[in-house]
C-alpha cells in the first residue's frame, strides 16, 4: 500500500556535433560515474553523470563532454554499444561485422574480431566473464573476455525457402535487447523469429545447449528482458490483429507463460524497451503512442500490477531509458536529440493522516478508508478516475471539508471534493469520473504537491527540456529552466453537495512563484499554521514558507526565510511535520528519514536504522502522543514523544538496538519482533483505534494493537470520564479490567461509580467487571512499563470526592460502590439483582449472607404469592440461587444459609449444590427437632461462630450449663464473655477457677495465680506463685492463708533452696536475710551473685570483719579471673582477625574473575547462551567443587 513519488527530475543537454546528428545508444560506467553515448555520425560522447548537489546548475543546461571520431569504414554504422568494466573500454558492434574494443582515456580502438553478417546486439554476462554476440546471419556467438569463442550456435529458425543473407541486410538499428541474461549468469534468452512468430530461446551458459523453448507467439519485435532476481522473463505480445493494445506477458525458464497483463494504451501503440530496475521490484516500459512516447513504470503486488508512474515525451524526441545499475530508483532517460533527464523515485506510503488510503494505479486512485474497511489493494472502497495517469497528489482532510489534487502525466490538473469520512459508506463500490480543472499557465512538472489550507497548494514546478512548448518565446528558454516554488490557488464555481463528490467546475492558478537555487527535497505542511509549510532543501536546510493570504500584516509578497530552529545533517525525503505540546506551549515537531534509515527529529538524530515510521496521536485536536518507527532488523518501537521531547528516549529504548542478554526477561522488552521479515508501517488509526497498519512484502495487510497504545487510549478515556468506551477497549483488547480503577487510584473511582453504570448501560459487561475485580494494583506490576500516570494533583482532587464509601480495601470499596449504584440508578429487573448478588459474592470476604437474605425475599414472596408485579422485576429463587452458587463456593453458600438458621433454606442450597441428601438431610432433621435455642448453638458450633454459641447457649437456661462450662474449656477466648453474661456469683466463680486452670495448663502461672485469687482459690494461687518463682506472691498469699512463724521460716527455707537452683541467688539472700535471718549466708548468696556493694554494705552494717574480708578477697579472686579473660580474647580477635582478612581478600578475588567470565557469556547471543552449558552454576563460597582451589 504505497505510492511511487516523482522526488527531483534533473535535465541537461548534449551539444551535438553536427544537424540532423542522433544518439543512437548509451553506456553507464558505475565505478567512475561516466556516461557514454554513440551517435549515428560515429561519434563517442563522454560526460560525469548530472549531479544533484547543484540542482540549478544541472537543470536546462549543456553538459560538458568530451568527443571522439570512430574510424569506420564508408557505410559501416554501430549497432551495438556497452561498456566493460573488467576492460574499462567499450564494446561496439558495426553493421560490417566488427567488434570493437575503445578505450576512452587513451582514444585506442582495436579491433578484437569480425563476424559475417554484421553485429546485431552484444550482451555481457552478468559477471562480466562472457560476452554474447548475435550477427545478421542468426548466428549466436558466446567469448570469453579474451575473445575466445566458446561456441557458436544458430538460434533463429529460418525456414529453407529464405536467404538468411537478405535477412543480414535489413536495419541493425534497434533498441530492443535480443538477449538477455539471468542475475547470476548461468542462462540467458534470445527472442527467435519464426516466420510471422517468435519463440523465447533459455540458453545454458557454459554448453550453449538449448534449455528450453516456449510456444510461437506474436512477440513484439526484439523486446525481451529476464528479472535480474531470475524469477521471470519479460516480453510484450503484438496484438494488433485483434484490434487491441499490446500486453507485457512474462514467462518462466521452463518457457512457460506466467502471466500477463494490458498497457491500456491505444491499439496502434507499441512497446520499444522493456528494462528491470536492479532489485527486480520495478518494470519500465518505453511505449509509442500516436502523439507521444511514454515511459511506464509498473510494481506488481497482491498478484496485480499497478502502473505506478508515468512520464510522457514528444514524438520528435524518440526517448530511451536504462536505470541506474546500482540505484533502484533512479530512471535514466535521453533523447534521440541529446538531452538527459534524470528521475529519482521514492516511495510513499498511500495511507494519509486521516487513515485513508490511497493508491494510484494509472489513471485510477483507488479509495480505502481503513478505519471503516481494512482491505488490501487491489480492492478498494470506491475509486476516482482521472484523464490519465496520477503523477503527483496532494490530500487535505480539516474537520468535515476533504479535499484532492492530482497532477496528471498529460500535465493537466484536477481537483475532487470528498464529503464527511462519516458518510464514506454510501460510495461503497462507485466510480466518479474527474475532469481536469481550467488552468490558464503550464506548470511542467508539478513535484511535491502539499495543501497548505483549504483554497491554496503549494509545489515545486520544474521545466526541462521536454517542457520547451510551455517556454516563453519572448525571452531566452534557458532563462525558463530550472525549479520554481509555485502557490497554486483553487476554486469551484459550483456549490459543494455535501454528501456528494465534486469532480468538475475546478478553477486552478498559480498566484505566486519564485525560482529556488536548490533542488527540493521535500515539503510538509505546517499544522500548527494554516497556510504555511516547511521546504526542505538538498542538504538538509529548512525554510519555512507563509502564503501572503494567511499573513496578518499585509505584504507583497509570501513570507520565505530559514527555519534556524530545525536543520537536518542530510537530506531527508521523507519528511513529515506534527503538533506536539511542550509544556503549555503548542508547536510543531519535524521529523526526516533520510535514505539510509537516519531518522531526525527536529534536527537531532534519534535512530540511525530506521526503515519506516509514523505518527499517533490519542487525543480529537491531533496533538500527537507517540512515534512509531520500525528498524531494519524488523523490530517496531512505540517511542512516547515526551521521552522524545525530554532527550531520553535513546536511553529508554537502547539506541533502538536488539540487546542480546542472557537474562533479560519476556516482558521487560520495550520493543515488538515483526513476525515476517521486510514487513513495513504503512500507516495507523488514531484514537481509540490504537492500530499500527503493516505490509508485508507479499501484499497483505496486518493490523497490530501494541500493548502500550492501547493502554494509552484506555486510560486516555478514563482521564476524560469515558467509561464506556474505555470498557469496551478493554473487553476488545483482553486487558485487565482492574485498570478502570487502578489508573486513577481505585478511591478515586468511587465517587464516579453512578457514571461508571450509567454509561456503560449494560448489566452483562457490569457483571463481567465486578467478577474480575482483585486486591491488587495492575498499574505498578502488570502494565507498569505500559503506561503513564495521572497528576498526583488529579488524583488528590478525585479522593477528596470520596463520600461514606469503606475504603480500607479496594475489592469491598469498589463492589460497595457499583451495588448502591446499581440500587440506586437501575431499575429493578432480574439482571439487576443477579448483578448486584455477584458484587456480594464477589466482595472480601463475601458477603454470602447478605446475598441469601436477599434470596430469601425473593422466595417469601414467592411462597406467599403477593405482590406480583415486584416479582416480576427479580429472578426466581432458584435461578438466583444456582448465579450465586456458580460465583462461590458451594460448601460456603450452604454454610452462610445455615448461619440465618434457615433450615429450609439450606436445604435448598445443599439440593442445588448436587449434594447427597444421605449427607444433609440427617442433620437437617436433627436441627429441626431442637429447640430454637439449642437448634442456633449447634449451628454456631457447626460454623466455628463461638460467641454466638455461647450467648444461645447461656440463653437456653441452667439445664445447659455444663454445655456452657464445656464450650468455655474447649473455646478459652470466651473466658471474658462468659464472665459478661452471667451475673450469678457461684458461676462467675466457677467460670474464674476454669480460667485458672487454663492458664495453668498453658504455663502461664503469674496470670493463673491472679485469676485463681479472683475466685478466692488461694492454695492454688499459692502452687501458680510458687511455680512461676513469684517468692513476694507466695508469701503474701501465705499470709492471705495465715501461716505461722514455724511455716513462714520454713516456706521461706524452701524458696531461697529454689531460687538457687533457679539461678537467681540475689533474690535469694533477700529471702535469708529478710525471713530467715542467716546473715552469712545472705553475704555468701551476694557473691556469687557479685552484688559486692550490696554484700559490704550488709557486712559494715553487721560490723563483721571476717565477713568483710571474705567480701574483699573474693571480690580480688573475681577481678583476676575477669583479667585474664579478656586478655585470653584480645588473643583470640587477633587470631580472627587475620583470618577474616585473608579469607576476604580470597572471595575478592574470587568475585573479580566470576564477574569478567559472566560479562564474556553474556556478549553472546541469546541463542548460543542457550545451547552453551554454564561452568558457573551453584557456585558459592562453599561448594567444594570448581571453587575448592581458591580457598586451598
Amino acid at each position: 500500500m504505497k505510492n511511487l513519488k516523482l522526488s527531483s527530475e534533473i535535465s541537461v543537454s548534449l551539444e551535438l556535433q553536427s544537424d540532423g546528428e542522433q544518439i543512437l545508444f548509451s553506456a553507464i560506467d558505475i565505478e567512475r560515474n561516466r556516461l557514454f553515448f554513440a551517435s549515428s555520425s560515429n561519434l563517442i560522447y563522454t560526460s560525469q553523470f548530472p549531479s544533484h548537489q547543484n540542482a540549478k546548475a544541472q537543470s536546462g543546461i549543456i553538459l560538458s563532454a568530451d568527443v571522439q571520431s570512430l574510424d569506420l569504414e564508408v557505410d559501416d554504422v554501430i549497432t551495438s554499444f556497452d561498456y566493460l568494466l573488467e576492460k574499462e573500454a567499450l564494446i561496439i558492434g558495426t553493421s560490417s561485422g566488427f567488434l570493437l574494443l575503445y578505450v576512452v582515456d587513451c582514444n585506442a580502438t582495436e579491433v578484437v574480431g569480425r563476424v559475417d553478417g554484421g553485429v546485431k546486439c552484444i550482451s555481457p554476462s552478468p559477471d562480466g566473464d562472457l560476452l554474447a554476440v548475435t550477427t545478421g546471419l542468426g548466428q549466436l556467438l558466446v567469448m570469453t573476455h579474451d575473445w575466445d569463442v566458446l561456441y557458436e550456435k544458430a538460434f533463429e529458425d529460418h525456414p529453407e525457402d529464405v536467404d538468411v543473407s537478405e535477412s543480414a541486410n535489413s536495419t541493425f538499428y534497434s533498441h530492443g535487447n535480443p538477449i538477455s541474461w539471468r542475475g547470476d549468469g548461468r542462462y540467458f534468452a534470445t527472442l527467435s523469429k519464426m516466420q510471422n512468430l517468435r519463440k523465447i530461446k533459455v540458453w545454458e551458459r557454459d554448453t550453449g545447449l538449448l534449455h528450453s523453448s516456449s510456444d510461437p507467439k506474436p512477440f513484439s519485435s526484439e523486446t525481451l528482458e529476464w528479472m535480474p532476481s531470475g524469477a521471470k522473463i519479460a516480453t510484450v505480445y503484438d496484438r494488433r490483429n485483434e484490434n487491441m493494445c499490446p500486453s507485457i506477458a512474462f514467462f518462466e525458464r521452463n518457457g512457460l507463460e506466467r502471466s500477463s497483463f494490458s498497457i491500456k494504451e491505444p491499439s496502434d501503440a507499441a512497446v520499444e524497451v522493456l528494462k528491470w530496475n536492479c532489485s527486480s521490484d520495478l518494470l519500465c516500459a518505453l511505449v509509442r503512442c500516436e502523439k507521444y512516447y511514454s515511459l511506464k513504470v509498473w510494481f506488481f503486488s497482491n498478484n496485480h500490477w499497478y502502473l505506478k508512474q508515468e512520464i510522457r515525451y514528444s514524438r520528435q524526441e524518440r526517448p530511451q531509458l536504462m536505470w541506474d545499475p546500482t540505484k533502484p530508483l533512479q530512471l535514466i532517460c535521453w533523447t534521440s536529440t541529446g538531452h538527459i533527464s534524470v528521475y529519482n523515485l521514492i516511495w510513499i506510503t498511500a495511507v494519509m493522516d486521516n487513515s485513508v488510503a490511497l493508491v494510484i494505479d494509472d489513471s485510477n486512485i483507488l479509495v480505502t478508508p481503513l478505519s471503516l474497511s481494512l482491505i488490501p489493494p487491489p480492492m478498494y472502497s470506491f475509486k476516482l478516475i482521472f484523464p490519465s495517469a496520477v503523477r503527483e497528489m496532494a490530500f487535505y482532510s480539516n474537520n468535515s471539508k476533504i479535499l484532492l489534487a492530482a497532477f496528471l502525466s498529460n500535465e493537466s490538473f484536477c481537483v475532487v471534493e470528498l464529503p464527511a469520512l462519516s458518510l464514506w459508506e454510501d460510495l461503497e463500490g462507485k466510480e466518479f469520473a474527474v475532469e481536469a480543472s481550467v488552468c490558464e499557465m503550464a506548470f511542467g512538472s508539478l513535484l511535491h504537491l502539499e495543501w497548505l489550507d483549504s483554497h491554496l497548494l503549494l509545489g515545486v514546478s520544474h521545466f526541462g527540456f521536454n517542457h520547451e512548448k510551455y517556454l516563453s518565446q519572448a525571452s531566452s528558454k534557458k532563462d525558463h529552466m530550472g525549479y520554481q516554488l509555485v502557490e497554486i490557488g483553487v476554486l469551484c464555481s459550483e456549490n459543494h453537495v455535501p454528501d456528494s463528490v465534486t469532480c468538475s467546475s475546478w478553477n486552478v492558478k498559480i498566484s505566486n512563484q519564485f525560482f529556488v537555487q536548490k533542488l527540493v527535497i521535500s515539503i510538509a505542511p505546517n499544522p500548527a499554521n494554516s497556510g504555511s509549510a516547511f521546504v526542505q532543501f538538498n542538504g538538509g536546510d529548512v525554510f519555512e514558507y507563509v502564503s501572503q493570504a494567511s499573513m496578518l500584516q499585509s505584504t507583497s509578497g509570501p513570507h520565505f526565510e530559514k527555519y534556524n530552529a530545525v536543520t537536518l545533517s542530510s537530506s531527508c525525503p521523507w519528511m513529515t511535520v506534527a503538533n506536539v505540546t511542550s509544556g503549555t506551549e503548542l508547536r510543531p515537531l519535524l521529523f526526516g528519514l533520510n535514505e539510509h534509515g537516519v531518522l531526525h527529529v527536529d534536527g537531532a538524530i534519534l535512530c540511525n536504522n530506521c526503515s519506516t515510521f509514523s505518527i499517533y496521536s490519542n487525543s480529537s485536536d491531533q496533538i500527537i502522543t507517540h512515534l512509531i518507527l520500525a528498524t531494519k532488523q524488523d523490530l517496531l518501537y512505540i517511542v512516547d514523544i515526551s521521552d522524545v521531547l525530554a532527550g531520553n528516549a535513546l536511553v529508554k529504548y537502547e539506541n533502538f538496538m536488539r540487546v542480546a542478554s542472557k537474562r533479560k526477561e519476556e516482558e521487560s522488552r520495550n520493543f515488538i519482533n515483526i513476525w515476517e521479515r521486510g514487513a513495513k508501517i504503512v500507516g495507523v488509526l488514531h484514537g481509540d483505534e490504537a492500530t499500527v497498519i503493516l505490509q508485508t512484502i507479499r501484499g497483505n495487510l496486518e493490523c497490530i494493537y501494541p500493548r502500550k497504545l492501547v493502554l494509552t487510549s484506555i486510560t486516555n478515556a478514563l482521564v476524560q470520564k469515558r467509561f464506556k468506551d474505555a470498557l469496551l477497549m478493554i473487553r476488545r483488547h483482553r486487558i485487565d479490567f482492574n485498570i478502570v480503577v487502578d489508573y486513577c487510584g481505585w478511591q478515586a473511582f468511587l465517587p464516579f461509580a453512578f457514571d461508571f453504570v450509567k454509561q456503560v448501560n449494560n448489566l452483562s459487561y457490569i457483571t463481567e467487571f465486578v467478577c474480575a475485580i482483585k486486591d491488587e494494583n495492575t498499574t505498578v506490576k502488570l502494565y507498569k512499563d505500559c503506561i503513564s500516570f495521572p497528576s498526583s494533583d488529579e488524583k488528590d482532587v478525585h479522593t477528596g470526592l470520596l463520600g461514606d464509601f469503606d475504603h480500607k480495601s479496594k475489592v469491598s470499596g469498589v463492589l460497595l460502590a457499583i451495588r448502591r449504584a446499581l440500587e440506586e440508578h437501575v431499575p429493578e429487573s432480574p439482571a439487576r439483582e443477579l448483578c448486584i448478588l455477584t458484587t456480594l459474592a464477589r466482595n472480601d470476604p463475601p458477603a454470602l449472607e447478605e446475598a441469601l437474605a436477599r434470596i430469601k425475599i425473593t422466595r417469601e414472596m414467592e411462597l406467599s404469592g403477593s405482590n406480583e408485579q415486584r416479582r416480576t422485576s427479580y429472578p426466581s429463587a432458584e435461578e438466583a440461587l444456582k448465579h450465586l452458587l456458580w460465583l462461590s463456593d458451594a460448601d460456603a453458600v450452604f454454610e452462610a444459609a445455615l448461619g440465618l438458621y434457615d433450615l429450609n433454606l439450606a436445604a435448598i442450597v445443599a439440593l442445588n449444590s448436587q449434594r447427597d441428601p444421605k449427607e444433609f438431610l440427617p442433620f437437617l432433621q436433627e436441627l429441626e427437632c431442637m429447640p430454637t435455642l439449642l437448634m442456633q448453638y449447634r449451628v454456631d458450633l457447626r460454623l466455628r461462630r463461638y460467641e454466638k454459641a455461647l450467648k444461645h447457649i447461656v440463653s437456653a437456661g441452667e439445664t445447659y450449663h455444663s454445655d456452657c462450662m464445656a464450650l468455655l474449656k474447649d473455646q478459652p477466648q470466651l473466658f471474658p464473655l462468659g464472665l459478661q453474661l452471667y451475673s450469678d456469683h457461684s458461676k462467675r466463680m466457677q467460670i474464674y477457677e476454669a480460667w485458672g486452670d487454663h492458664l495453668v495448663d498453658k504455663k502461664c502461672f503469674e496470670e493463673a495465680a491472679m485469676t485463681y485469687l479472683c475466685c478466692s482459690c488461694l492454695e492454688k494461687s499459692l502452687k501458680a506463685y510458687r511455680d512461676c518463682g513469684h517468692w513476694s506472691g507466695v508469701l503474701t498469699v501465705a499470709g492471705l492463708l495465715k501461716f505461722d512463724k514455724e511455716e513462714v521460716l520454713k516456706l521461706a527455707h524452701e524458696l531461697c533452696e529454689e531460687l538457687q537452683a533457679l539461678g537467681k541467688p540475689a533474690e535469694a539472700a533477700k529471702i535469708a536475710l529478710e525471713y530467715c535471718g542467716d546473715v552469712n549466708s545472705a553475704i555468701s548468696l551476694l557473691v556469687s551473685a557479685r552484688e559486692w556493694e550490696e554484700a559490704l554494705r550488709i557486712a559494715f552494717m553487721h560490723r563483721n570483719d571476717d565477713l568483710i574480708t571474705e567480701v574483699k578477697s573474693a571480690s580480688t579472686e573475681c577481678a583476676g579471673i575477669l583479667v585474664s579473660e579478656y586478655e585470653e580474647g584480645l588473643e583470640k580477635i587477633g587470631k580472627y582477625l587475620t583470618r577474616y582478612l585473608a579469607i576476604r581478600q580470597r572471595r575478592l578475588m574470587l568475585a573479580a574473575k566470576l564477574r569478567s567470565e559472566e560479562h564474556s557469556v553474556n556478549d553472546i547471543d541469546d541463542d548460543t547462551i542457550s545451547e552453551a552449558s554454564s561452568n558457573f552454576s551453584g557456585m558459592s563460597a562453599y561448594t567444594t567443587g570448581h571453587v575448592s582451589k581458591y580457598f586451598s
